[in-house]
């Protein structure tokens, strides 16, 4: 019989929904019912496309005896992190605390009040590896509330004040621990030269960090993004078939990833990979620039294949498992290959593609995993020196109507309000650096989207998913961003005049006193109120806000919002300070602030233009010149909304004409996209 999620908004849940365990979702009601039975919470943490989370369904959490133990014993509460965020960063940092790592799924049990007094992640059916069997868990958490409550208690009202410390107010951090060279010398420190990317296995690839590499006509840090990129776009973490990246890689040569592929991971590369494609001039040969616009175009072309959903917004993710020849349940099977295969769908291409992606007799994947019934083992595709572009073209076209054959992974639908954001600005800026009006058009799409289904203007609120719960300081951050892009770009202020609207709420809700951000609103059922400076997988929402701030007040002429963004950036000073590798956007803003004071900082590029093309030659030179955190608008004479940014200015000799200021101080206009450069870079760039 189904339990309380049959009819949840999110996908995962609902993958529980026949579970014997009777799932309570997260709210206030599962902790009521567990204060009027005084017993305690059981929290499990996980989404839709995480393999660990299905492995530990099918083993733990489908089994009658597990679910009737769970359901005597505690009120049991199943969460979807990408859901509730703020939920999961709390449990993460006590899952942290008292294990020293962390993960998914997440199990977590605390008191009738949500304090947790222990936590862990992946429980096994059997004891293995130093770890009870979940069955053994639950019976230990069950006789600790039953024979030593007083001291499930005291635990975690200790890890509560331990947490609580943790949360306190670090030390001013003084100017010289700011310098750009010292910050850029802890962050190479950490660089891995033979792979690129920073840190050893697994290992992430970090599209902030690389971003605020390419902010500054750096060699050392230009080269290095540049490398880690093409390693990456060459590697198996990159779907050389049907484009976009998987989540991480589990070597540390890119070699492997884990297979779920999230919309965030693919927004954020998307941005990368153009100014990517920026630096990687022609200069140093076109190998590198074709490279990335491959990428770029093959992420685009997956987006718009697989992850587009009617109404404009985009899903979440891509499994991580499918089903193999045998019709189990596999990690990575959609994505992995054989020389038998090779040889049975390419006839006379099957060695050179075998050569080009690197698949060989044993495989690539860790010992016994995927084993074919010949012996012979399975390879990512990794793509190999340069070949024929043609020949290869031909070889992917093959192989991806024959992967089409296979049961492919399921998606998770969900919109989530941050991701899609993030997405129409990446969209909106490749677009219009690669001249393709059909991405302003999906870009225009998915903001579309979020503005009618996520935005309830009764409320003042955005909300996190479609018909979800209330949105988090990340989603109207995110979705600001990508709105002030797209203004930009279409010359449309509507755009710009809701970026303003979110910001100014959610200025309203996660303000702090100390001129920063908090991450949600406070709740009763969480014990702290979520606030974290470092960047996980995506910036810190603090991150988020001050970009989101400083753009909109350049384009609409509001000191007062960047006002605030430097008063945000502020309180990203201590993670800077010390680890400004996990900072990766605050990073960058910091970077071009020092570029600023050298005269060379961001600037507001007007272009007014009154032929309605959206992407002339003038307009899409500025997009490709313009410094990080600079904004670029183009509209006619006299449009409105755009604060004075339009204001007394026109074409010249009846064509567009391009006006670059920075704050108080404006160029001579020109209406020759090659002045562009020395007004942007200088000379010396």
């Amino acid at each position: 019989m189904p339990n309380r999620l049959v009819s949840a908004t999110s996908q995962y849940l609902r993958q529980h929904a026949e579970n014997p365990v009777d799932w309570w979702p997260w709210g206030p009601a599962a902790f009521a019912e567990a204060a009027r039975r005084n017993v305690p919470v059981m929290v499990s943490i996980g989404y839709s496309s995480c393999h660990w989370c299905h492995v530990m369904a099918r083993e733990s959490f489908a089994d009658p005896a597990i679910g009737a133990l769970v359901n005597e014993h505690f009120v049991a509460i199943k969460v979807d992190r990408e859901e509730h965020p703020d939920v999961d960063q709390v449990f993460m940092r006590a899952t942290q605390a008292l294990t020293g790592q962390g993960g998914w799924p997440m199990t977590i049990f605390c008191t009738p009040t949500g304090e947790p007094f222990f936590a862990g992640t992946y429980f096994p059916p059997q004891p293995r590896g130093g770890l009870p069997s979940f069955r053994q868990l639950v019976e230990a958490m069950a006789q600790v509330w039953a024979e030593r409550r007083q001291e499930a208690v005291d635990t975690a009202a200790t890890i509560v004040q331990q947490i609580a410390e943790l949360d306190r107010p670090p030390a001013a951090v003084g100017e010289g621990s700011l310098v750009p060279h010292r910050l850029l010398t802890a962050v190479h420190s950490q660089f891995d030269p033979e792979h690129g990317g920073w840190g050893g296995a697994p290992k992430f690839p970090q599209a902030p960090l690389l971003d605020a590499l390419l902010v500054r006509t750096d060699p050392l840090g230009n080269g290095r993004a540049l490398y880690t990129l093409e390693s990456m776009a060459r590697g198996g973490i990159h779907d050389q078939l049907g484009g976009g990246f998987h989540r991480y890689s589990v070597d540390a040569g890119w070699e492997v990833p884990h297979f779920e592929k999230m919309l965030y991971d693919n927004a954020l590369l998307l941005g990368t990979y153009t100014r990517g494609w920026l630096r990687a001039t022609p200069d140093d040969g076109t190998e590198q620039r074709e490279l990335f616009e491959r990428v770029v175009r093959g992420i685009v072309g997956w987006l718009a294949e697989e992850m587009l959903l009617p109404g404009g917004g985009f899903a979440a993710s891509l499994d991580a498992d499918s089903l193999d020849d045998s019709g189990e349940h596999a990690e990575g099977a959609f994505y992995l290959w054989s020389p038998q295969q090779f040889d049975e769908y390419l006839g006379k291409d099957s060695k050179f593609a075998q050569g080009v992606f690197h698949v060989t007799h044993g495989g690539n994947l860790p010992m016994g995993a995927h084993a074919p019934t010949d012996g012979s083992g399975l390879s990512t595709l990794q793509l190999h020196g340069n070949p024929h572009p043609g020949r290869l073209a031909n070889v992917i076209a093959v192989l991806k109507a024959i992967r089409a054959r296979r049961p492919r992974p399921d998606r998770d639908d969900k919109v989530v309000t941050a991701w899609n954001g993030l997405l129409v600005e990446s969209l909106t800026r490749a677009a219009m650096v690669f001249g393709e009006p059909d991405w302003l058009d999906l870009a225009a799409g998915a903001a579309s989207y979020l503005w009618n289904r996520h935005w309830d203007a009764e409320r003042r609120v955005l909300t996190r998913v479609t018909n979800g719960p209330d949105g988090v300081a990340a989603d109207y951050a995110a979705a600001a961003i990508g709105f002030v892009q797209l203004a930009g770009a279409l010359g449309d202020a509507e755009w710009l005049a809701r970026a303003i609207v979110l910001l100014e709420r959610a200025v309203e809700l996660f303000a702090a006193d100390d001129g920063g951000l908090h991450d949600a609103v406070a709740t009763d059922e969480l014990f702290e109120r979520p606030r974290r400076l470092d960047d996980e997988a995506t910036p810190s929402a603090t991150s988020l806000l001050v970009v989101a701030l400083r753009v909109a007040g350049r384009l609409a002429d509001r000191a007062d919002l960047v006002d605030l963004a430097d008063a945000a950036l502020a309180t990203l000073f201590p993670v800077l300070a010390v680890s400004p590798r996990f900072a990766g956007w605050g990073l960058a803003e910091l970077l071009s602030d020092a570029e600023a004071a050298r005269g060379w900082g961001p600037a507001e590029v007007v272009i007014v233009d009154d032929s309605g093309e959206a992407m002339a030659e003038l307009t899409r030179a500025a997009w490709r010149l313009a410094p990080w955190g600079s904004v670029v608008v183009s509209a006619p004479t006299c449009s409105q909304g755009f604060g004075d940014l339009f204001t007394g200015r026109g074409q010249r000799d009846g064509r567009a004409t391009a006006y670059v200021c920075r704050g108080m101080t404006c160029q001579a206009p020109t209406t020759d996209w090659a002045d562009l450069r020395p007004l942007l870079w200088g000379l010396a760039h």
